[in-house]
């Protein structure tokens, strides 16, 4: 690593003050990307700024048929959370999947969705649930959070507090998983609330992003073999060690047929 300075902040506006007096500063939640990204010398902040003293930024609360998340809740807490599994089953077994036991009790959703990573599996939840994603300066529609490869509508010092997931009639994420990581090769969230299905796909693009194709075809006929007829463009897909894109794009369907049986 760089020389950097470190700060752990104990409040949101300490963060914001901090990231805003760095020449070049990075907010930092549970560490399993900035860190080893900083180790492999692909990023030099002059400033980390560590959120985990925040304590406004963990939990899990609620209310009537939504459930926020802190920001700084860890993966296992919110796999663990009963009131995850009794809302929204599909986000904690989703979370129960994320990497390795170290990963799970140090990696947050905050830090996930922040970072973006085209693997990652919670932005898949966050659009396929129609996810709101609320900061320190405003709320932030899943769909239009991911905005490119480990981009995202986030300003230099916005800060994610809270993730607002609504409850959905059935839901199911389905990934084929690299088998060291865990990460997505390819991952499907479906969601069904009040006649309409929401897809999110991750690992399968240089972005998460919604499956509309998919929609369309399961909005008329929410079945497995609703999506046999549907086209997935090749041209799209990420091509790498791991995966073709022509594999890809078979396993985007496979993994959405999966989901949608999952919810019947």
């Amino acid at each position: 690593m760089y020389n950097f300075s470190y700060q752990k902040v104990s409040s949101i506006a300490d963060a914001v003050d901090a990231i805003q007096k760095a020449e070049d500063g990075k907010f930092v939640a549970g560490g399993q990307t900035m860190l080893p990204t900083m180790k492999h010398r692909l990023a030099s902040p002059s400033d980390v700024i560590d959120l985990g003293g925040i304590d406004e930024l963990k939990g899990i609360s609620v209310d009537g048929d939504t459930v926020t998340i802190g920001a700084m809740t860890t993966h296992a807490e919110v796999a663990a959370s009963s009131d995850v599994q009794g809302a929204i089953p599909a986000l904690a077994n989703l979370a129960g999947n994320i990497g390795d036991p170290a990963v799970r009790n140090r990696g947050t959703l905050g830090g996930s969705i922040a970072n973006n990573d085209p693997a990652a599996d919670y932005p898949a939840a966050v659009i396929g649930l129609g996810a709101t994603v609320k900061t320190n300066k405003r709320e932030i529609s899943g769909d239009e959070f991911f905005t490119g490869m480990f981009e995202t509508a986030l300003e230099d010092d916005e800060v994610i507090t809270a993730v607002l997931f609504p409850k959905a009639d059935a839901s199911a994420y389905m990934k084929f998983e690299n088998p060291a990581s865990r990460y997505a090769i390819v991952g499907v969230f479906v969601a069904s609330s009040g006649g309409a299905v929401k897809v999110g796909v991750t690992g399968a693009t240089a972005c998460a992003h919604r499956g509309m194709r998919l929609e369309e075809a399961l909005n008329g006929n929410f079945t497995a073999d609703a999506v046999d007829g549907v086209e997935i463009p090749i041209e799209k897909m990420n091509s790498d060690i791991h995966a073709s894109a022509e594999y890809r794009a078979h396993l985007v369907k496979v993994m959405t047929k999966r989901a949608v049986e999952a919810c019947s």
